[in-house]
C-alpha cells in the first residue's frame, strides 16, 4: 500500500537531481555559484578559525604595514589586522543583504500578491502607492530614510528594504494578474476554494520563478546600496567593520596604503559579480519564455 508514495517520492528526487545537473551545467551559473561559495566560506567559516583575533586592537608601530607574512592583507591606519576586518565585515555586509531582499520580497510579494489577484479598488491603490515610491530615485529615497531614522545597519536595512518593496510588488502583481485568469485558477474558483488558499497554493508556485530571479539579482545591489551607506557614515558605526566602512577608511590613504581599499573593494565586486551570474543563470533555466538551444 506505501509503494506508490514511495515511488512518487523518487521520482520527485530523481527529477529534482535532474533540474540541479542541468542547471549546474550553465557556465554563468556554474561560475557564480563557485565565487559565492568561496566567498561564503571566506566570510563565514575564516572567522571561526581567527576566533581569537581582537578586530579593534590597535598596534601603532605596525600601522599602514603592507601586505606580508604577518599580515596577509597588511593593516589599517590604527595598525589593525585587515584580514580580520574584511573577513568579518564581509559578514556584515551579506547578512545585511540578505535581510534586505528578504524583507523587501516579503512585503512586496504580499502586496503584488494581493493587488494581482484581488485587482479592484484594493489593487488600484496598492498600485499607486507603488507607483509613488517608484517615483523618487532609489539611492536618494535610501538616503532620505536613513537621515530620517538615523544612522545604523538596522536602520539602513530598512531604508533599503523600502525601496525594494516596490519592485517586488510590481512585478508579482503584473504575474498574478496573469496566472489569475488560467484556467486552473477559474476551477479552484469554481470549487469552492477560499482565495488565500487559491493564492499560496496554485498562484505563488506559478509566479515565484520571477521572485527568486529578481531575488538574487538584486542581492548584489543591496549590498552595494549597504557599502554605500556605510561608506558616507550612514550604515553601520566605527569600529565595526563593514565593506563600505573600511573602503571609506581607506580613501584617505589610497596613495600610501591602497591595500585598504583594494581588498574590501575586491571582495564586494567578487560578491556582486558572483550573485548576478547566478541571477542570469536562473532566469535562463526558470524562465519558460526564454529560447533555449
Amino acid at each position: 500500500m506505501h509503494a506508490e508514495p514511495v515511488a512518487n517520492d523518487s521520482a520527485d528526487a530523481v527529477r529534482a537531481r535532474g533540474s540541479l545537473l542541468r542547471a549546474l551545467q550553465h557556465r554563468s551559473l556554474l561560475v557564480g555559484v563557485v565565487i559565492c561559495v568561496l566567498l561564503g566560506l571566506l566570510v563565514f567559516v575564516l572567522p571561526m578559525v581567527m576566533r581569537g583575533v581582537d578586530l579593534n586592537a590597535q598596534n601603532p608601530m605596525a600601522t599602514f604595514s603592507p601586505p606580508s607574512r604577518q599580515h596577509l592583507m597588511g593593516t589599517d591606519a590604527f595598525g589593525r589586522d585587515l584580514l580580520a576586518r574584511v573577513v568579518y565585515g564581509g559578514r556584515t555586509t551579506i547578512a545585511a543583504s540578505i535581510c534586505v531582499v528578504l524583507l523587501g520580497c516579503v512585503f512586496g510579494t504580499t502586496l503584488g500578491l494581493i493587488a494581482g489577484f484581488f485587482g479592484g479598488a484594493i489593487g488600484f491603490v496598492i498600485m499607486r502607492m507603488v507607483d509613488l515610491l517608484l517615483a523618487f530615485p532609489g539611492i536618494l529615497l535610501a538616503l532620505a530614510v536613513s537621515a530620517v531614522l538615523g544612522p545604523g545597519l538596522v536602520n539602513g536595512v530598512i531604508a533599503i528594504a523600502i525601496i525594494l518593496v516596490p519592485i517586488y510588488a510590481r512585478l508579482v502583481a503584473g504575474a498574478t494578474a496573469e496566472v489569475r485568469h488560467l484556467p486552473y485558477v477559474d476551477a479552484a474558483v469554481t470549487l469552492g476554494s477560499g482565495s488565500w488558499r487559491i493564492i499560496l497554493r496554485h498562484v505563488l508556485p506559478n509566479v515565484s520563478p520571477a521572485i527568486i530571479v529578481l531575488t538574487t539579482t538584486w542581492l548584489g545591489v543591496a549590498s552595494l546600496w549597504i557599502a554605500a551607506l556605510g561608506f558616507i557614515g550612514l550604515g553601520v558605526q566605527p569600529p565595526t567593520p563593514e565593506w563600505g566602512a573600511i573602503l571609506n577608511d581607506g580613501q584617505n590613504y589610497i596613495t600610501l596604503a591602497w591595500w585598504i581599499t583594494v581588498f574590501p573593494g575586491m571582495f564586494l565586486s567578487l560578491f556582486v559579480v558572483g550573485v548576478n551570474l547566478i541571477g542570469d543563470g536562473l532566469r535562463d533555466e526558470l524562465d519558460p519564455t526564454l529560447a533555449r538551444l
